[in-house]
């Protein structure tokens, strides 16, 4: 007992007297002496404080609280994205923001009574995924709609159509759509009778999966007014069957527009719904940041109410709509739009999106060499190219980023021509003009990317050798400029800036599926698919720095986000896996445990890790 009670009275002679409510301060803690015991401070405190208890110290206060981060990840696997693509082991989190980033040990500094402490036992912490290119409003409808997305073919989409006609029977239009070209052959052109057995008493109107054709059914087409004799729009093309003159039901394009503009348009709350559904899958893949690649008043609306409402959490850059069919007095309009709805938040529509062409299934992909079908066809500039030059020119100068679609050939150097342009005459303003999709390029134009500070937008999961590639796109370009498809590394390394997108709902947002067939082109589905293109791979580093640091450029606000770096904004996940340490052909089996907003968890939950 005596030995017991001296060590108390040298515990309250050392502590409780002299230092009073420092005892568990930082500086107290800071102590040389009491810092050598080889003990985290916080830990340290409790310790004392728990002594001073027994030792029935009357004299000294209750514990103070003691300022520290809110949370602080420890004994992690930290991959900051920086400029060094360093790694860390702990992480600072301050009012939504980073407040360290460096070692376990050095994180003990940021400890407080209030912080919560998450031990990450190894795991991997990255900075969250931005998804340079995606619809999420009109795909997450979509989902809640007649959807035919991933089914493997017409006895599926006859299954799917008619059980969503009975389950809704007071839908006056059946909409939705995901159903691929390559059931129906080159070309792409589904029969209205399909969907007539069905559905004979109401329109319908289904969107292929990558939304460049619809199928229509016979009563839509007659609401909409189309028979054999109405011409081709200059956009689009009406399908017809090439010995009768019939309409198929397929529309192609501009034409669909001929059909979409009799549709009641969707509601406000139908919009909202649609995007948090949305919302909720992408913090699911730890995605915290998009570009909307097409909005308009009415989308701008629903993610404004949700920001209002506080249940958007994600930060959107919105990509307006240029009308190929007006001229550029629309950009008074664009400006009007931009006005009123970029206030600052998480909501910044500043961006508009040019289509240039169409797509190389349905033969309206622009090229510069004629294509080997459909009558050696080119395919369709939407934007005549010396329009095209000056359209962008008057953007560039009113401060818009411009988004283009580009396909093939002739589209992404109209697009690269346009650009330069705008410089020449405008000067570097600065504005990141991206160019998305990109499928084939011409090789003399890869180091203009470079050259003009262009973004190329790559969706990678496209690359791998899949059947619209085989039975679609070969056929119709044949083997050599099939080789200029997607040259990812070619572009990087010729000193072009590279981000990603998935352009969900026409692929998957999930970017582990897209990180692993930049880094490998093999197939996600089928291991027994040859290599597409090995040449043009890329090293996994490179590829998360495209879904990151880069995209976080494209999205303007690389100062805030895209990195862990002190005094950035904690939109940060927690992976169930390393990604350097497993094989890469694994890496679309990660899960994300923990997505962090802006310090917050939107998905999983600190306690569970």
């Amino acid at each position: 007992m005596s030995g017991k009670y001296e060590a108390f009275r040298m515990l309250e002679k050392h502590f409780c007297y002299a230092l009073g409510d420092a005892i568990i301060t930082r500086n107290i803690i800071s102590r040389p002496d009491i810092h050598n015991m080889n003990m985290p401070r916080h830990r340290i405190a409790a310790i004392v404080a728990f002594l001073l208890a027994l030792s029935g110290c009357s004299e000294s206060p209750a514990p103070a609280e003691t300022t520290g981060a809110d949370t602080v990840f420890v004994n992690g696997r930290v991959y900051t994205v920086d400029a060094d693509r360093s790694w860390a082991e702990a992480v600072a989190i301050t009012g939504g923001q980073i407040s360290y980033v460096g070692s376990t040990a050095g994180a003990d500094m940021h400890v407080g009574s209030n912080t919560t402490v998450v031990d990450l036992d190894g795991r991997m912490l990255m900075p969250a995924f931005q998804d340079s290119h995606i619809h999420p409003i009109s795909a997450g409808m979509e989902a809640a709609a007649c959807n035919l997305n991933y089914l493997p073919g017409v006895a599926e989409y006859r299954s799917a159509i008619a059980e969503y006609a009975a389950a809704n029977p007071d839908v006056p239009w059946i909409l939705g759509g995901g159903w691929s070209m390559v059931v129906f052959g080159p070309g792409g052109a589904p029969n209205r009778s399909i969907i007539d057995e069905l559905v004979p008493d109401r329109p319908v109107f289904l969107s292929s999966a990558d939304g460049h054709t619809g199928w229509a059914n016979t009563k839509a087409l007659e609401i909409a007014g189309i028979d054999r004799n109405t011409p081709d729009p200059i956009d689009g093309r009406i399908d017809r069957d090439p010995e009768t003159g019939e309409l198929i039901g397929s529309l192609q394009e501009g034409a669909m527009r001929l059909v979409s503009q009799h549709i009641p348009p969707a509601s406000l709350t139908a919009r909202i719904a649609g995007m948090r559904y949305a919302r909720d899958m992408l913090h699911g893949y730890g995605i915290t940041s998009i570009t909307d690649a097409s909005v308009s008043r009415e989308s701008l609306a629903a993610y404004q109410a949700m920001e209002n409402n506080g249940e958007l959490n994600l930060r959107v850059v919105g990509s307006l709509w240029w009308d190929r069919a007006r001229d550029e007095s629309q950009i008074a309009d664009l400006l009007a739009l931009r006005e009123e709805f970029d206030n600052g938040g998480l909501l910044q529509p500043t961006t508009v999106k040019i289509m240039q062409d169409g797509v190389l299934e349905n033969y309206t992909g622009a090229m510069l060499e004629p294509y080997l079908v459909a009558g050696g066809t080119r395919g369709i500039p939407m934007v005549e190219p010396e329009f095209l030059k000056q359209a962008v020119t008057l953007l560039d100068a009113e401060g818009f980023q411009v988004h283009f679609h580009a396909i093939g050939t002739a589209a992404v150097r109209q697009s690269l021509d346009a650009i330069e342009e705008a410089l020449i005459v405008n000067g570097q303003l600065g504005n990141r003009h991206h160019i998305s999709h990109l499928q084939v390029i011409h090789p003399q134009d890869v180091p203009r990317f470079g050259d003009l500070k262009v973004i190329a937008n790559f969706q990678p999961l496209w690359i791998g050798y899949s059947d619209y590639i085989r039975e679609l796109n070969i056929p119709a370009i044949g083997e050599e400029r099939t080789g200029w498809m997607y040259p990812i590394r070619s572009v990087h390394e010729s000193g072009g800036m590279v981000a990603f997108g998935s352009d969900w709902s026409v692929s998957t947002a999930n970017p582990f599926e897209q990180i692993e067939v930049a880094v490998t082109h093999k197939s996600i589905d089928d291991a027994s698919v040859p290599l597409f293109i090995p040449d043009e791979r890329i090293d996994l580093a490179a590829a998360i720095s495209f879904f990151t640091i880069n995209a976080a450029f494209l999205n303007k606000h690389e100062d805030r986000t895209g990195s862990i770096e002190t005094g950035k904004l904690a939109d940060l996940i927690v992976l169930d896996k390393n990604l350097f340490d497993i094989d890469p052909d694994d890496i679309s089996e990660t899960k994300v445990l923990l997505t962090l907003f802006g310090g917050r968890a939107v998905h999983g939950d600190l306690s569970s890790l």
